[in-house]
């Protein structure tokens, strides 16, 4: 499957703005686009989730890890994991999912 940038699936998401890039049967990617009160509060779901940061900066929390991540990083949620992200400066990161968030399709 290829995904031209224009034909990706703008979707919302408590607030947070994002593209859905990528989606195959056992994954999927997304573009989240973060503005400044863009909180993600905790929560968790049955997915492992993969992140690198594109632009901008946040703060993560999940497990015992409390840290700013910024361009270039990057990050994995094991399923089932209370996680969080503060927005910091107003960017982008894209994001895997496994298995695919129903939620988000």
């Amino acid at each position: 499957m290829i995904i031209k940038k224009e034909n990706a699936v703008n979707r919302q998401f408590k607030g947070v703005s994002f593209d859905v890039l990528a989606i195959g049967q056992k994954s999927m990617v997304t573009k989240m686009k973060y503005k400044i009160g863009d909180n993600v509060p905790s929560h968790a779901h049955p997915n492992e989730q993969s992140g690198y940061v594109i632009s901008g900066k946040y703060r993560i929390k999940f497990q015992n890890l409390n840290e700013i991540i910024c361009p270039g990083d990057s990050y994995s949620i094991p399923e089932n994991i209370e996680h969080s992200l503060e927005v910091i400066e107003a960017g982008e990161v894209i994001d895997t999912f496994t298995p695919l968030r129903q939620d988000y399709l």
